[in-house]
């Protein structure tokens, strides 16, 4: 059954304008033109307190996030200019207050938050990122015991990254002159607000990457030092980049964040931890007092150990010559010893001059000019007796001459080479030994015949011998012995 045509308003098919009616229909984007300004006018400035969540970062710098609490959810932009005024790095599940302006997006028909400025909203927001963030580096390691290194003993320099105005320095350095004068390079950095936590990071790096031989002396050391505060002006020493730059730092690291009862993340990351600057100072150096004390007593000691044995040496000593008997008991026997051998001598002495005089005074009287005048005559008239005839001499001269001849003659018979006239032969080895013995001449291996007029060599076959026992035998070889010359007769071995 066809519908009848009504005249009702709901029932019409085009759209008309009434009579009198203004309401002019308005485009999508005019209506979301509207709700934009409308917004924006009338939350122009808010604060929101939320939790972050779905925060990214876009690869403009730009970050997107959302604000949400128990029952609803709002979305959140905040642009490149602001990101990076930044004092922390936004994650997941952080309680912030955004401060900003609330927009409608038209391209999805929401509404969203620009956010001007984030931050936590209160301490414990803050303690539990701190939280957060601890228990992630921990988990890689940074904080690990077996990471940490002994400071040296005795730096030479001492590197100092913290603000150059403050109060911190001087504490540092009228601590470093009392204790021990050092070399001390300040890099100077701000410690608390925007940029701290970059400038701080860029200047442990900066002392970690000074070369050893470089023109700036390399520290031994690095203190990184700030004054007291609360956990926000703290906070640079709790972000990620500074506690990495401490953690990859090749020179150990001194940290002295705040008082004794502040912590930060720089402290677990550091070698070891300061309570205070001036702590770090004495951490860092010796007392220079000390080490004279410690000095000019081992001096002391090695002087009392050098002369103790020479002091129990003469307490040894005078104990023993108390112990000698006295160099005068010493000596009595061989004094009166002395005396006695000294009266013996004298009588010796004298009864040996009693003795000559007497054999003197025989002597004399033999040693009259009578006496010798007598010899001298005797002696005289035997020299006259005396003629030397030439007979006296020819004799011994001529019996000489008859000796000699003998001789010559029986050298001449006896002369070995005698033999050869009469057809013997001499045999000699090779260097001209003569062999008197079958026995030595079968050693040899070559001999030499001595003949009247000339000298023949012959082998004797030795090599061919069979070989000694532990010797290895020689191969036996004919050997052709020289022929004289102007022979052809050949010569056949002698022993065989």
């Amino acid at each position: 059954m066809a519908r009848e045509p009504s005249n009702s308003d709901n029932d019409r098919l085009v759209a008309r304008v009434a009579q009198g009616d203004n309401a002019q229909p308005l485009s999508i984007t005019e209506i979301s033109s509207l709700l934009k300004r409308t917004v924006e006018d009338r939350f122009g400035h808010v604060r929101l307190r939320g939790e972050l969540s779905g925060v990214k970062r876009a690869a403009s710098g730009h970050l997107y996030c959302a604000l949400k609490d128990d029952k609803a959810v709002l979305d959140g932009v905040m642009w490149r200019g602001n990101t990076n005024r930044l004092a922390f790095v936004p994650e997941d599940g952080l309680e912030v207050i955004a401060t900003g302006k609330l927009t409608t997006y038209a391209g999805r028909s929401k509404y969203q938050i620009v956010i001007e400025s984030l931050e936590m909203a209160g301490e414990g927001a803050l303690l539990a990122l701190l939280e957060k963030t601890r228990a992630r580096l921990e988990a890689e390691g940074l904080f690990a015991r077996e990471r940490k290194r002994d400071l040296p003993f005795l730096p030479k320099t001492i590197g100092v990254v913290t603000s150059p105005t403050g109060s911190v320095i001087r504490d540092i350095l009228h601590r470093l002159a009392d204790r021990f004068p050092s070399h001390v390079i300040v890099w100077p950095v701000l410690v608390q607000g925007q940029g701290a936590a970059d400038q701080v990071a860029g200047a442990v790096r900066g002392f970690s990457e000074l070369p050893a031989a470089g023109p700036v002396a390399r520290p031994d050391v690095v203190i990184v030092a700030r004054g007291g505060g609360s956990i926000e002006d703290l906070w640079s020493f709790n972000e990620e980049a500074v506690v990495r730059a401490i953690a990859e730092c090749t020179i150990p690291v001194i940290s002295a964040v705040g008082h004794e009862t502040d912590t930060t993340l720089a402290d677990h990351a550091a070698d070891r931890r300061a309570p205070t600057p001036t702590a770090a100072a004495e951490m860092a150096v010796p007392v220079r007092a000390d080490l004279d004390a410690a000095l000019a007593d081992f001096a002391a000691r090695q002087r009392r150990a050098v002369y103790r044995p020479v002091e129990l040496g003469r307490e040894r000593l005078e104990a023993r010559v108390r112990r000698l008997p006295q160099p005068e008991q010493v000596v009595q026997a061989q004094t009166q010893r002395l005396d006695d051998l000294a009266e013996r001598l004298r009588r010796g002495l004298m009864d040996r001059a009693g003795q000559g005089r007497e054999r003197l005074a025989g002597v004399q009287a033999r040693l009259s000019p009578q006496m010798l005048a007598r010899s001298w005559s005797d002696a005289k008239r035997r020299l006259d007796q005396a003629r030397l005839t030439p007979a006296l001499i020819e004799r011994p001269i001529s019996a000489g001459r008859d000796q000699l001849a003998a001789l010559s003659r029986l050298a001449e018979q006896l002369h070995p080479e005698k033999p050869l006239q009469r057809g013997y032969a001499i045999v000699t080895d090779a260097a001209g030994k003569a062999m008197t013995s079958k026995v030595q001449a079968q050693k040899e291996a070559a001999l030499k015949l001595r003949f009247k007029d000339d000298v023949l060599d012959v082998h004797t076959g030795a090599a061919d011998s069979p070989a000694q026992p532990g010797q290895p035998a020689t191969p036996r070889t004919k050997s052709k012995p020289r022929a004289k010359a102007g022979t052809s007769a050949r010569q056949d071995d002698l022993f065989d």
